[in-house]
């Protein structure tokens, strides 16, 4: 029965009726939810159907059932694509490609991949030219709101769930009492969380949304409880969250900043309005800075912006929390060193380090 649901499947497919596809290959899954292929396949669909979350939660489970299957490494990225989740998505398809006889589509999306994390890079690289030397304190409180626990209401309302944050992570808890941790399944992308909770005899329940703002996968964790899962995200950049989902109707966060000690006078815009060429300007303090030698406070600052724009991730991870968490006063590029311990600040001699104060 579950062949002949996903024979009619394909044949939706052929005729464009994507709704009608997702139906049978679900109805085939219930039948036979060991079957590797009705999940790829379903994933293939929620692709058409710009369902992208739940595209990835499918070839996740596909390549859970059988690591070997090309096709469901495919759809995951291209799934993760359209979900801007390129590293994650580069690196389903090279595994993919390499379990593949020869399929160009391979090929081709990992090219895509490697063009979309190089804008990535250069965006990244312009932003760190404006790095200054404010740093968060380990105490400092964050944005309004930020404490609180904020009620998101789940798509299946068999098990609520809120969160709350801290400066470099956001805690996601599931209350779900008395399941088994065999029973749970949590994948971390860059941006996609997918949950899973399987109890035999009873619905499954799924949890996949596209987070607030990208996170760091290796560093996140879960832990099952006995009355809730909880969930550690692992923030990629030090922001206040204004929700737990992404949504184009929500501006750009806020960075969690406060000034450095003894930082530079505050300045205050102009009331006078004037018209300037701001790409001119830009050019022009550019050249000064090329040409400039600068010595001092202000040549250290700019070995660190060069020091961090040719970092790796792990280094740049090193940099920001070593320098954050002592208050700029230790500047590390050893994860490995500073990644597992907390980095108490190093003043200079004679010198106190005092946490800021609102």
């Amino acid at each position: 029965m579950a062949t002949e649901l996903a024979e009619k499947a394909k044949e939706a497919i052929i005729d464009d009726d994507f709704k009608l596809a997702l139906d049978l290959y679900s109805k085939a899954i219930d039948l036979d939810p060991t079957n590797p292929d009705y999940f790829a396949d379903r994933a293939q669909v929620n692709i058409k159907l710009d369902s992208f979350t739940e595209a990835v939660a499918d070839a996740n489970k596909a390549i859970e059932l059988n690591p070997k299957i090309a096709k469901a490494y495919l759809r995951k990225g291209a799934a993760c694509i359209k979900l801007e989740e390129y590293h994650t998505a580069k690196t389903a398809l090279e595994i993919g490609a390499s379990l593949a006889q020869v399929d160009s589509r391979f090929t081709k999306l990992i090219k895509e991949c490697e063009e979309r994390i190089a804008e990535e890079a250069d965006d990244l690289s312009k932003s760190i030219k404006s790095l200054t030397p404010n740093v968060t304190p380990s105490a400092a409180p964050l944005s309004i709101g930020s404490h609180h626990k904020d009620a998101i209401s789940s798509a299946k309302p068999k098990y609520r769930h809120e969160y709350y944050q801290k400066p470099d992570e956001v805690v996601l808890t599931i209350f779900a009492k008395g399941i088994p941790a065999k029973n749970v399944t949590v994948d971390f992308g860059e941006q996609i969380l997918s949950v899973t909770i399987d109890v035999p005899g009873e619905g499954a329940y799924h949890f996949q949304p596209r987070l607030f703002a990208k996170i760091v996968p290796d560093k996140s964790r879960y832990q099952v409880l006995s009355t809730k899962i909880e969930i550690c995200l692992a923030k990629e950049e030090v922001i206040n969250w204004t929700s737990l989902e992404y949504s184009k109707d929500i501006s750009v966060p806020q960075k969690i900043i406060v000034p450095s000690v003894g930082s530079q006078r505050p300045s205050y815009p102009s009331s006078k309005t004037r018209a300037k060429d701001w790409d001119k300007l830009e050019a022009q303090v550019k050249k000064e800075e090329k040409d400039e030698k600068l010595d001092g406070d202000a040549a250290l600052n700019k070995l660190f912006r060069d020091i961090y724009q040719n970092a790796d991730e792990d280094m740049r991870r090193a940099m920001t929390k070593s320098f954050v968490e002592s208050n700029g006063t230790v500047l590390s590029t050893d994860w490995k060193d500073v990644g597992s311990k907390k980095i108490e600040g190093s003043p200079p001699e004679g010198m106190e380090v005092k946490k800021w104060e609102y």
